[in-house]
């Protein structure tokens, strides 16, 4: 027995005492072991071999996957015989494999001169669709030689059989409920933060998802319900908050959903999940990566009075009466047809925006990926065979309203639209494929965004794309054995396919763990571009960015390309003026709970862009706006930015790529080097008055505008998670937004955290700043509470050291970080004093370090969501308080919320973060 498959059986034990199957094979080797095997018919081991092959290997690009292709086609040449696979039966595995080695093979097989194989191989690639240049080019070049087979292939392609002939989408689906929770569901309910190790482990993972006893009732009622898809629903809530986690639908799918193929294990497709308020946008597009559908329940509505009055309780808040019940183990059907869902013969609600016509193509293709791939397989062969391809696909959507303007989103889709007609001006509502300028990948998604990558048979990054960088900033506080193991395997995966990779697999330059966002907004040198992220804080104060799942990252990597509709947009001007002792922390706050006053509780920012007008900020500061924009659950943000404003944001960006450049980063494409000269590019086009500063039209159209009044802002403003609300749906939202004096001084503070992607250079210098008054009026600096203090990036660090505050810092720190020495387990506890953390994520992320259960925290980050930063405790419930940088000070120095005449006199004479609004057009 091989020392390879003995490992693998020892695995295989380990994970059936944790209820586990045996994990999916992606090594060649151990395949290669496994054929062995399968060949020596009186191998003990030679019917779970078979088994294993058969069924436990992963497909696309992978070792594995490769060894497997070739193995089937020597047994179709007759090469080999194994009795339980016929060569049939090998063609049907090989339809399986979704690329890359299988369609060489298949193509091998369809051009080769066995007439009776090569039909057969031909049927098989009519229905594959992940193909890519070397492999079209092999057809194009057969059948420009005359080859009939070949002819016979792309004939089919520019049909589009291998849609056309796919099953309709039933015409009812018939659904049972399952309330997940009251309010909004994060993600990390259904993929938990703390758990994103296991991620590329499906059915691992899949034990992570909501709860144990979660688990037992969605089986219990797929049980009781034979003939019904269990229906996940987030009730007076909205579905998918918080981020995209592709981990998190593929859970929901694992369990609710169906195989997407019998020889695929533990991949899933086609959940049906629901709330009352939607689906958050970026959790919709994964859902659609699935073949999924995402249905807008609206089973609850605001009380209105005799006088059409919205009827409030004694907190302020809408009063809410239910339209119709969801209420767990409800059996509805979804009609298809119709676009209705029903509750037997009751009509409930219209399904439109849940069936369009290309929603309803992913689900009968089992996911968006396949359409899009097929369309340009479609194009490909026409243009090869000289026709004009068939309108097969639902035709996209092209909104143009005469004499209107555009929004800056619609102008930047606009510019940057594929396969558009020819001069059409296009506006919101638009379903458009559009070029990507820049990708990132985050440390915590990315082995998933290798298996999409794998799973799609791609091998090489998209030469259209500017760049794209692997970060390293989730896993950068513990370099545990979880870590040790996931992100070296990662990182030289993503190296090796083109992607600035923050860790060298060749350990030549310094890693660096900076968070993602700030690294991505120096990449991005150009106001006009389009950016993907696997982070639902891929926002981004330069160009538009969308979060995105891992599955579109990789779709954005492999092709270039992203496809969407254009949103509406909100218009955020400013007016009045900042008071000293504010922060512009505060403003970003402020307009949130200013929105919802104006609006009547309505968030009118949800699922559109936010077109912020903060043109007098530079790139770092503005971020801390955009960034905060997915917490409004805002789709995406635009930075309308003056002239020598972005002129200076585009020098420092350019400043900080060649630092990337100096250690060591660039790649063999000179990626980094080509960003510079793009952003020289801008600048000259800015100054020469070629192409000012992105703005939208004077006559642009907006689904609503909001104007923030800065003088009503009177003192610091704080997300409060609203542990207690009565109301279980108001807790844990970032809705609840409340002024220090709330507080009267006495909230206890367990625990203060700045950093994580919203804080900045001057968020530490006001550290810095705040440490020397303390120590000017007392002597000295004493702690009530541990304070955590993680630099975004390393940059700041430097520039602080260069300035003098990071020596500072030091002084009054009990803990710094060490490179060279990284923490191989993560703090469970934690002392009354300063700790200068590695530069990443920390906190925020909640996937490596926590607070203590139960602890109140006060922190500059993005996350207030239930077990996030903080878990519960028996008697406790954990709570993540977000405010400004000199907040977070005071309260970890004071062991509670501060007085707003403490907090006054704390910040006298500190340069805080000031904003002066522009006149808006």
């Amino acid at each position: 027995m091989s020392s390879i498959y003995n490992d693998y059986l020892l695995e295989v034990v380990e994970r059936k005492a944790q209820g586990l199957n045996p994990k999916p094979i992606d090594g060649a080797e151990l395949l290669e072991e496994i054929i062995a095997q399968i060949k020596d018919t009186q191998n003990e081991h030679r019917e779970e071999s078979l088994r294993l092959f058969i069924y436990n290997t992963l497909p696309g690009t992978t070792p594995a996957a490769g060894v497997k292709a070739q193995f089937l086609k020597e047994i179709i040449l007759g090469q080999e015989v194994v009795a339980e696979i016929t060569p049939v039966f090998a063609f049907e595995l090989l339809s399986h494999m979704k690329g890359g080695p299988s369609i060489k093979v298949l193509i091998d097989l369809a051009l080769s001169e066995d007439e009776n194989i090569a039909r057969q191989a031909a049927e098989v690639l009519k229905t594959q669709v992940f193909l890519y240049d070397a492999d079209t080019a092999r057809l194009k070049a057969a059948y420009e030689a005359g080859n009939a087979i070949a002819k016979d292939i792309l004939e089919s392609y520019a049909k589009a059989e291998f849609f056309t002939k796919l099953p309709e989408v039933p015409e009812e689906i018939k659904v049972v409920t399952y309330i997940a929770a009251e309010g909004d569901i994060s993600t990390d309910l259904l993929s938990p933060g703390n758990q994103a190790h296991s991620r590329s482990d499906r059915e691992l993972h899949g034990k992570c998802m909501i709860s144990p006893k979660a688990q037992e009732e969605i089986t219990a009622l797929k049980a009781q319900h034979p003939d019904a898809q269990v229906m996940l629903v987030a009730e007076k809530g909205t579905m998918g908050v918080g981020s995209s986690r592709m981990s998190g639908v593929n859970n929901v799918a694992l369990w609710t959903g169906r195989p997407s193929s019998p020889y695929i294990p533990f991949v899933n497709v086609a959940p049906i999940v629901a709330g009352t308020n939607g689906i958050s946008p970026i959790f919709q597009t994964t859902v659609d990566v699935t073949g999924g559908i995402g249905i807008d329940l609206k089973n609850w509505r605001k009380k209105t009075d005799a006088n059409g009055n919205v009827v409030l309780n004694e907190n302020g808040d809408p009063v809410l009466e239910e339209v119709y019940s969801v209420a767990t183990g409800t059996v509805l059907t979804i009609n298809t047809k119709s676009k209705k869902l029903y509750n037997g013969d009751k009509e409930l609600i219209d399904l439109s925006k849940s069936l369009t016509p290309q929603k309803l193509e992913f689900i009968r293709a089992g996911g968006s990926y396949a359409i899009v791939f097929g369309k340009k397989i479609q194009t490909f062969a026409a243009q090869t065979l000289g026709i004009t391809a068939p309108q097969v696909f639902a035709p996209a959507k092209e909104v143009s309203v005469e004499g209107q303007g555009l929004t800056a989103v619609e102008k930047i889709f606009n510019k940057n639209a594929v396969g558009v007609t020819p001069g059409k001006v296009l506006h919101a509502g638009s379903d458009v494929r559009v070029k990507v300028n820049i990708v990132g990948s985050q440390d915590t998604t990315g082995l998933m965004t290798a298996q999409e990558l794998e799973a799609m048979a791609a091998t090489v990054i998209a030469p259209t794309l500017d760049g794209a960088y692997q970060s390293g900033c989730h896993t950068a506080s513990v370099w545990d054995k979880k870590a040790q193991a996931n992100i070296p395997k990662l990182m030289k995966f993503m190296n090796e396919f083109g992607l600035i990779t923050a860790r060298d697999p060749k350990g030549v330059y310094h890693s660096m763990t900076d968070v993602i966002h700030k690294v991505l907004n120096d990449m991005t040198v150009d106001d006009w571009s389009i950016i993907i992220g696997g982070d639902s804080h891929t926002r981004m104060s330069k160009g538009v960015a969308f979060g995105a799942d891992s599955g579109t990252v990789a779709l954005a990597l492999a092709t270039g390309e992203a496809s969407m509709p254009i949103p509406e947009s909100v218009k955020v001007t400013f007016k009045g003026k900042m008071k000293e002792h504010v922060d512009f922390r505060d403003v970003v706050h402020a307009t949130q709970a200013q929105m919802l006053q104006q609006f009547g509780g309505e968030n009118v920012f949800q699922g559109r862009v936010i077109e912020v007008h903060i043109g007098t900020l530079l790139a770092d500061q503005a971020f801390t706006f955009t960034d905060w924009t997915a917490e409004m659950k805002a789709k995406a943000s635009i930075c309308i930015s003056q002239d020598d404003t972005l002129i200076e944001s585009l020098e420092i960006a350019k400043s900080r790529l060649q630092i990337m450049i100096d250690k060591g980063m660039d790649n063999s494409n000179g990626v980094l080097k080509g960003l510079i000269e793009k952003a020289n590019k801008r600048i000259a086009e800015i100054k020469s008055g070629e192409k000012p500063a992105l703005k939208p039209d004077d006559n642009a159209k907006y689904y609503a505008e909001v104007v923030v009044d800065l003088d009503q802002i009177d003192e610091p403003m704080i997300a409060d998670p609203d542990v207690h609300n009565a109301d279980v749906s108001k807790r844990y939202t970032h809705d609840t937004i409340r002024d220090l004096t709330y507080y009267g001084g006495e909230k206890k503070v367990d625990l203060g955290f700045v950093g994580s992607c919203m804080v900045h250079k001057d968020d530490l210098k006001i550290v810095s700043q705040m440490l020397k008054n303390v120590e000017t009026e007392k002597g000295y600096v004493e702690f009530k509470a541990p304070l955590v203090v993680a630099a975004p990036t390393y940059n700041i660090i430097d520039e602080l050291k260069a300035e003098g505050d990071w020596e500072y810092l030091q002084k009054y720190s009990g803990f710094e970080f060490n490179d060279l020495l990284p923490k191989t387990t993560a703090r469970t506890e934690y002392q009354n004093i300063l700790y200068l953390e590695r530069p990443g994520c920390n906190l925020c992320m909640g996937n490596q370090e926590k607070a203590a259960k139960g602890d109140t925290v006060m922190s500059t980050s993005t996350r207030l969501f239930q077990g996030r930063v903080v878990e519960d405790r028996d008697g406790k419930k954990g709570e993540s308080l977000l405010a400004s940088t000199p907040v977070v000070v005071l309260s970890a120095i004071l062991g509670r919320i501060p007085t707003i005449e403490e907090y006054k006199k704390a910040v006298k004479g500190i340069n805080l973060t000031k904003f002066t609004p522009i006149l808006a057009n």
